[in-house]
């Protein structure tokens, strides 16, 4: 018995992002980190830091709520952690190679592995200590300023998402995927704060610093990356 064989179509892109929008999009997040760089390095972020880090607290200082609220939000936060973040990321590369998407697939893997590079340099010139206030409910280490897990959990949830969206024509489609995306980075910033391992001023900076990064590449590296999978064999960029 001979099966017929199935028809495979290749998505053709269906809108492209608007660079200028883009690169506004960034500009306001970096305003917003450099704010709060600002805060930090000179000792005006305090208050908000301890409202947020004791904000829904029992008398011990942990979250007030039933244990098996802690292990979701241990959940959610190992989104953004360095094993699962990556294999979402190296999954979406992979199902963009294997859509013919070279290009977005080339944007995405320099975006993140830039990030990566733009986060740790910035751990090293503020160097802040992670927060002694609450009880840290999960293991954390290096510094404190930005949150990684709100930096990196923006840029690759966002620039995944910027990936794929370029395959809808309607907007509806786009901005639901992108939301999803905003939306999934800032619950598991929020994690951190939750679990004692951050000032809440780490994970605001981590997530605009994240977000901005995700928007500038998504604009700035467009080129290069076109360039880069048009040079690839087999599969020229459309």
């Amino acid at each position: 018995m001979t099966v017929p064989g199935e028809t495979h179509v290749i998505p053709r892109r269906g809108w492209r992002i608007h660079s200028g929008r883009s690169l506004a999009a960034a500009a306001v997040c970096w305003a917003g980190f450099g704010l709060l760089v600002w805060l930090v390095t000179t000792g005006r972020s305090g208050s908000f830091d301890s409202l947020g880090l004791l904000f829904w607290r029992g008398a011990d200082l942990r979250p007030v709520g039933p244990e098996l609220l802690l292990e979701m939000v241990r959940d959610v936060t190992s989104l953004g952690g360095v094993l699962l973040r990556n294999l979402i990321a190296i999954g979406a590369a992979v199902a963009l190679l294997f859509l013919r998407l070279k290009r977005e697939a080339v944007l995405l893997a320099l975006t993140i592995v830039l990030a990566w590079a733009v986060e740790f340099a910035i751990k090293l010139t503020v160097g802040r200590p992670r927060p002694e206030i609450v009880p840290h409910l999960t293991e954390a280490g290096g510094a404190s300023f930005p949150s990684g897990h709100s930096f990196n959990s923006a840029v690759v949830f966002i620039a995944v998402a910027l990936a794929f969206a370029t395959l809808s024509t309607r907007q509806s489609v786009r901005v639901t995927i992108v939301g999803s995306a905003i939306l999934l980075s800032l619950v598991v910033a929020w994690s951190r704060v939750w679990l004692g391992v951050h000032f809440p001023s780490d994970v605001a900076a981590g997530w605009l610093g994240g977000a901005g990064w995700a928007f500038l590449a998504t604009a700035l590296l467009h080129r290069p990356a076109k360039d880069m999978a048009r040079q690839a064999p087999d599969s020229p960029a459309r």
